[in-house]
């Protein structure tokens, strides 16, 4: 339980900076791959599908954890998923934001995939705005997410026994 409890206060601060401060590192570089592999995925689809499917593919990984682990009722897990969950959407809301100034390199330097879906909604100009909307969510998303693991550490707190889980999987 120690080990929780240090992990939840270092998830804690993790979701601070993530919320309020939020730069590009190390977990991005996860994503990233998972958004790439999400645009190979998503290329059968058509061409609204292709550009979306990077954001879509660095999305499905985190959130199948969370399902498995919620499944399961492994509520701390399923927590620790949640915050990727929330970083990835916030990573995700800083490409849309650059989607009118197309800043940010772009992997292979092809086309800005946001600049490509919001033009095509008739959004472009709003950018900005729909990007702080994605990341207040996943600011929301990540304050839940710590507390249910602060939930799950609280004194007297008790994991169900291992012939518990069993049950749950039916």
């Amino acid at each position: 339980m120690l080990g929780r409890r240090v992990l939840f206060a270092a998830m804690v601060l993790y979701v601070l900076w993530l919320a309020f401060a939020y730069r590009y590192h190390l977990v991005d570089g996860v994503n990233l791959g998972a958004h790439e592999a999400g645009h190979m995925f998503f290329r059968f689809f058509g061409q609204t599908l292709h550009f979306l499917g990077g954001s879509i593919g660095q999305l499905v990984f985190p959130v199948a954890f969370v399902v498995h682990y919620t499944r399961r009722a492994q509520w701390f897990e399923a927590a620790v998923m949640a915050v990727w969950v929330a970083e990835s959407l916030m990573y995700m809301a800083e490409y849309m934001g650059d989607a009118q100034a197309q800043l940010l390199p772009l992997v292979g330097g092809h086309i800005h995939d946001w600049h490509w879906l919001l033009s095509h909604a008739g959004l472009l100009d709003h950018c900005e705005l729909l990007a702080s909307l994605v990341h207040g969510f996943a600011c929301v998303l990540a304050f839940a997410a710590v507390g249910l693991a602060a939930w799950t550490v609280r004194p007297g707190q008790t994991r169900p026994a291992d012939d518990d889980m069993e049950d749950l999987d039916g």
